[in-house]
Order: structure tokens, then C-alpha cells, then sequence
């Protein structure tokens, strides 16, 4: 429904087209005009909001256009009822508002051509087109965001000047408004006929397409992650874009959909996305010896028809949820887990998917998590309570946050000795139910409370001073980061096409504040202050690193935080009872298991405060091997070995597709068979690339 303003401007909106008509009918200018201000004014929030409210609007018939026009009509009514019928004046107005909206139609088809022709047929990142294909600006972001509301707006001139004319008894005003709506949306039509022909349209799309088959041939991709999603999926690719920056292979990232693109976080590696079917099989991907899919979809079976490739299930998350074995995952020729646990799951589940097709490759996303080497004698220790959200049902099961959040938080903050909370609510918490955001608020209160009361105990000091130059700090590196994202917005996806090129030394310095930011961030407060985390920053993994325990529900959250060794404490918000949580949820098997009332939190702070007394610790670590692998390699060398062994079998099947051709068909076996090297690129030994 959109926020309490939203909702109060389009019940203001609503209301105010009744009182237009009242106000025709009584007739009173006065009247007419405070409640044509109060529509147009609503409106137009509701439009710059992007409320959910103004779409639905359109559904029951009460869409933009109608809205202007109802208005306009009420006007004409209103000059009827002040006796101006047989005036000029309202023969003018009645020509103006016909005249308007003829306009409204080229102004319209201009505004859809120019997006059309200006629609790419692949649009790309960190890909050279610019030096293969003219690809000229974008039109003003000024003239097409919001065109039809922009245009239909143009009226309020015609509209002030009428009624300005109404009630001073003077046609030269209306007039005059009536000359500067026309003119003014005659000049908006004319400005946008140039952008539709000659130089300011982008290449058609076989000149396109041929510049990026020539760009694939000059760079050769060997490693492909490809994605196909919703807009809210995203997330789902962008948690392997720094696995694909470190492939010791040349890697490209291809997606399918444009709203993928444009929720793609930034990287430095070569990204094309192709929405259509017909132009990704036709494309030049000859050297792509392995493809990586992060997600089950419809889509994925453009790129599995080609045999060239080898085809792997890397999926996005390691968990027990029932879409980790989904069966479609046998059309794979293999399937990469992160440990023995994902190995298992499939054979239990017994789907297809053979266990001599399974790599255990670890999680290179883990590798920011820092292991724990318990808690500093100079300070005291951190919880961190990281419940996840509601979910869309109503299952007891879902988060703590209803009957156990409060009782935890409690605890914590209660604790003797002290401990200090972090409290990092998951970002779609309350949305859609009441009682989790209430939850959600005295949780948030609570803590501020406890917050509050440490900070006027003589007991806990803090160094100002300190505080104050990291919060100097915090600011010179948002402001760097703001300088810094200036001029990364591009006008629309042709021009976000030609000018995709990262600067890679901006992307760096940009990483490298991210890190200065957060360990300013944690210098700006005590190390004993509880604090609510709720923004973007700091993240989840920068959480897990400066805590020593943490407090969660079953998600992907604890998984992640098992890669840290840290004693963790999962709620049995359904009371399944421990054993029966444990055995339906592997994740928990190394966990102290609360109840909603949350007393055994105890046994998860004795074994922050003695970690040679936890008797979990051993079982934490067989846990974390079982689910995420061995330390040593690390999961990036691994992943990298994986690669390069299943680009090694891509080419020995291709070599021997190749003999068999050059021999005598397909009758003769690959034994007999004499490969044939194909030739190296740059920087590669054998076909492979070294390293």
C-alpha cells in the first residue's frame, strides 16, 4: 500500500476530484482552484514517489491521462455554470484542451521510438564497443524521465490562466495561459524529433551484434557464469562476481535479463547481457570451455544445448532447503558443493545427480570471514542477534524475532559479566507482517535503552577524542565515495553500453575506502556500546568479524557464520525440540539450541568467555569441514582447480570430436583418435591456461 504519506496523498487526491465538481457546480473559482492544486499536487508526489498506489489507479480506470482529463472537463463545467458558455473564452478552452491532447499522440509515439530504437540488442560492461560501433548520447534525461507526466502537466498554465481569467472577469489571461500550454507542448514534441533519425540513433542490431562476435573473438572467454532471473534475484549472481574476478581463466559473466543488469553490482569483469534466445545461440562462444549457472531456470537451456562447454551447478547459497537437490540439476555435467554435507544431501535425496559428478569446491564468498581467535583481554565480548524475517507464511518457524527476540535481547544486555549487542535485523523484517515490526521497534528500543544506560555509567569510559577523528574520517570517505560514483549513472542502456568501460584504478580506491569506511565506523563508538545496524553498511560479514558469538534463526546466516569457528546459538522458534532440530537442520548440529524463552543463552556465553571449557568447539570444527570444506587450500584454489580440470575434459572431448571428423566419422573411438593442440592465446600453456 506504500507509506502513510502515499496513502494520505492519494486519499487527498481522490477526494479532491468530488470537490473540483462541487465546485463547478456551486460555481466558486476560489474553490475550484484549491482543490485543482490539491490534485495536481498529489498527483505529482505520488508520481515522483513512484508509489505502488498511482499503478493501481490505472487498474480500476483512474489513470494518468483520465485524471488530467476529468480535471480539464470539470474546468469546462465551470465556465458553463458562470455563464461564459457564449464567451470566446470558453470556446478557447474547449479548442485548447482538444488541441492538447492531438498532441498527446506524437508526443507519445516519439517518446516509445525513441526508447525502442535506443534499445540494444546485447548490452554490455567492461566491453570495448565504442571503438567498433557509433553509439551517440543519450537524449536529456529531462525530456523522456516522466515524459507522459511531464506533458500532461503543461496544462496547469492553460488552467491557472482560465481560471486567473474567471474570476477577474478578463479573457486576456486565459488566453494567454492557453498560448503558453500550446506552445510549450508543441516545442516539447518538436525537441524530440531529432533524437528518432540521422546521427542520434544507435546502430541496428546486426551492426551490433556483429561488433560484440568481434570483441568475443579478440577476447576469448574460456569461463562463463551465466544468470537468468527475476529483479529480485540479483543478488544470486552478484555474490559470484569476485569468484569470477579471480579465475585464473578469462571469465565472462552473461545474463539474460535487463533488470539483472542493471542491479548488478560493480566489477571489473566483461558482462553482455542478450534477452533474446535467437541472439545468444547465434553468438560467437567457440572458446568458452566451461559455463557456470547460479540459479535453475527456464533459460539455462540456450547455453546447455551447446557441447563444447562443459555445464556446472555452482547455485547461490549452501543450505537444507529442498532447492539445493533439486532434480533438475542432473542436465548438469556436473555439480559443485561446497562440502561433503552438499554430496550427501543429493544422495539421500536421490534425484539423478551421480556422486562421481559432484566437486567439493568450498565457498570462495566466505573468505572475508576472519577466524576467531577468541576475545581480546581489552575488551568485552560481542553478540551479534541476526534474526532473519517473517517470511511470506505465517510458520513459527520462520524468525525468532515474535517470541523469542525480546527475551533474547534481554538476556544479553542483562548479562553478568557485561557483553556488548549488535542487533542487525534482516532488511525485509516487518514488511509484511504487523507484529514482526512491532517486535522489530521494541527490540530496537530495548537496546537503545540499554544503549543509553551504559553510556551514563562512570563505569564504561570512551576515548572522544579518538571518536571524533574517525567520525572526521567517516565523512571524508563518504564524501570520496560520492565524488567517486559521480558520472556512473549513464542516460540509458545504449549509452551505459558504449561508456561501460570500469576505470579500474576508480574501481579499486572505491574498494579500498569501503574497507577504511568500515573499520572507521567501528572507531566511531565505544567497543562496549550496543548498537542497531540496519543500513547497507556495515555488512553482514563486516558483523560476523568484530563478533565473538551470534544469535540467528535457521537461514543462510548461519551457515556463513560457521566459516568463522565462533560459538553461534540457533532458535527453535517452532519447538521441534533440540534433537529434532538438529536432525532436520545440519546446520545447527555444532549449535546451542534456544528455546523462545531463551534461558540456555548461558551455555553460548560461557563458551565466549572460556573458550577452553566450550564443549563445542570440536564439533563446531568437524561441522565446518563438513559443510564448507578443508581450510587449506583455500576455496578460491580449489574453485580454480575444479575449473581447470573440467576445461581440460571440454577440450579433450572437442579434440576428439575433431578426430573422429578428420579420421572417418563417428565410428572411430577416441583411443584411436590423434589430438590435435588447438592453438594457444596469450598467457596460455598447452590449451590451459597456466596457473
Amino acid at each position: 500500500m506504500g507509506s502513510a504519506a502515499e496513502l494520505a496523498a492519494a486519499v487527498l487526491m481522490m477526494l479532491g476530484f468530488p470537490c473540483l465538481m462541487l465546485a463547478a457546480l456551486v460555481p466558486s473559482v476560489p474553490a475550484f482552484a484549491a482543490a485543482a492544486a490539491v490534485t495536481y499536487l498529489a498527483d505529482h508526489y505520488l508520481h515522483r514517489k513512484g508509489s505502488y498506489l498511482v499503478n493501481r489507479l490505472s487498474k480500476v480506470r483512474a489513470g494518468l491521462s483520465i485524471r488530467f482529463l476529468i480535471r480539464q472537463l470539470l474546468l469546462i463545467l465551470l465556465l458553463a455554470r458562470l455563464s461564459l458558455a457564449d464567451n470566446l473564452i470558453y470556446y478557447g478552452a474547449i479548442a485548447c484542451f482538444i488541441v492538447f491532447y492531438g498532441l498527446q499522440a506524437p508526443h507519445g509515439a516519439l517518446t516509445t521510438l525513441i526508447r525502442n530504437r535506443r534499445r540494444m540488442p546485447v548490452a554490455t560492461r567492461n566491453v570495448d564497443l565504442a571503438s567498433r560501433i557509433r553509439i551517440p548520447d543519450a537524449p536529456p534525461h529531462a525530456l523522456l524521465n516522466r515524459a507522459a507526466e511531464k506533458m500532461l502537466h503543461l496544462d496547469l498554465a492553460a488552467v491557472v490562466g482560465i481560471l486567473v481569467g474567471a474570476q477577474l472577469e478578463s479573457a486576456a489571461a486565459g488566453y494567454a495561459g492557453i498560448g503558453v500550454t500550446l506552445a510549450l507542448s508543441t516545442l516539447y514534441v518538436a525537441v524530440l524529433v531529432p533524437y528518432v533519425r540521422g546521427r542520434k540513433i544507435p546502430p541496428n542490431a546486426d551492426r551490433v551484434l556483429e561488433a560484440v562476435d568481434v570483441w568475443l573473438r579478440e577476447y576469448r572467454p574460456e569461463t562463463v557464469l551465466y544468470f537468468s532471473g527475476s529483479k529480485d534475484s540479483a543478488y544470486q549472481v552478484n555474490m559470484w562476481l569476485d569468484t569470477m574476478a579471480q579465475l585464473d581463466t578469462r571469465p565472462l559473466v552473461i545474463l539474460r535479463e535487463r533488470v539483472i543488469l542493471e542491479k548488478l553490482a560493480p566489477t571489473t569483469v566483461p558482462v553482455v547481457c542478450v534477452p533474446g534466445g535467437v541472439h545468444l545461440m547465434n553468438m560467437d562462444l567457440s572458446t568458452v570451455r566451461v559455463a557456470l549457472y547460479a540459479a535453475n531456470v527456464g533459460k539455462n537451456i540456450h547455453l546447455l544445448r551447446v557441447p563444447t562447454m562443459k555445464h556446472v551447478f555452482i547455485g547461490h547459497g549452501d543450505s537444507d532447503k529442498l532447492a539445493s537437490v533439486n532434480p533438475f540439476s542432473k542436465v548438469y555435467d556436473e555439480v559443485w558443493t561446497a562440502g561433503r554435507a552438499g554430496r550427501d544431501r543429493y544422495a539421500i535425496a536421490d534425484v539423478g545427480v551421480r556422486d562421481d559428478d559432484i566437486v567439493e569446491v568450498g565457498r570462495p564468498q566466505l573468505a572475508p570471514i576472519q577466524t576467531w581467535q577468541g576475545v581480546p583481554d581489552d575488551r568485552m565480548p560481542t553478540v551479534l542477534y541476526a534474526p532473519t524475517w517473517e517470511g511470506w507464511d505465517d510458520n513459527p518457524g520462520n524468525t525468532s524475532i515474535l517470541l523469542a527476540g525480546e527475551n533474547i535481547v534481554r538476556r544479553l544486555v542483562e548479562a553478568d559479566p557485561a557483553v556488548r549487542v549488535l542487533y542487525k535485523p534482516h532488511p525485509f523484517t516487518g514488511t509484511r507482517s504487523a507484529q514482526a515490526k512491532a517486535a522489530h521497534q521494541r527490540i530496537t528500543a530495548l537496546i537503545e535503552k540499554a544503549a543509553a544506560e551504559r553510556a551514563a555509567d562512570p563505569r564504561f569510559t570512551a576515548d572522544s577524542a579518538a571518536q571524533a577523528g574517525a567520525g572526521a574520517e567517516l565523512a571524508r570517505i563518504e564524501a570520496r565515495l560520492a565524488e567517486l560514483a559521480v558520472g556512473t549513472d549513464k542516460g540509458d542502456e545504449a549509452e551505459a553500453t558504449r561508456d561501460g568501460l570500469v576505470d579500474v584504478t576508480r574501481f579499486e580506491e572505491a574498494a579500498r575506502l569501503r574497507v577504511e569506511w568500515n573499520a572507521a565506523y567501528w572507531r566511531s563508538f565505544p567497543d562496549w556500546e550496543h548498537r542497531v545496524i540496519t543500513g547497507a553498511r556495515p555488512l553482514l560479514y563486516d558483523c560476523f568479524n568484530v563478533s565473538d558469538a551470534m544469535v540467528s534463526d535457521i537461514s543462510s546466516v548461519v551457515s556463513d557464520f560457521i566459516a568463522s569457528g565462533k560459538p553461534y546459538a540457533v532458535t527453535d522458534s517452532a519447538e521441534l525440540g533440540a534433537e529434532e532440530f538438529k536432525r532436520q537442520n545440519t546446520a545447527v548440529r555444532a549449535a546451542v539450541i534456544l528455546s523462545n524463552g531463551a534461558a540456555e543463552l548461558g551455555a553460548l556465553l560461557d563458551a565466549v568467555r572460556v573458550p577452553a571449557a566450550d564443549p563445542l568447539a570440536e564439533d563446531r570444527r568437524e561441522l565446518k569441514r563438513y559443510l564448507l570444506g578443508p581450510d587449506e587450500p583455500s576455496s578460491i584454489v580449489q574453485f580454480n582447480a575444479a575449473v581447470a580440470q573440467l576445461a581440460l575434459k571440454a577440450e579433450t572431448r572437442n579434440l576428439g570430436q575433431e578426430s573422429r571428423i578428420t579420421v572417418g566419422g563417428p565410428g572411430v573411438e577416441l583411443a584411436d583418435a590423434v589430438p590435435v593442440q588447438r592453438a594457444s592465446a596469450p598467457g596460455e600453456t598447452d590449451g590451459i591456461n597456466a596457473g
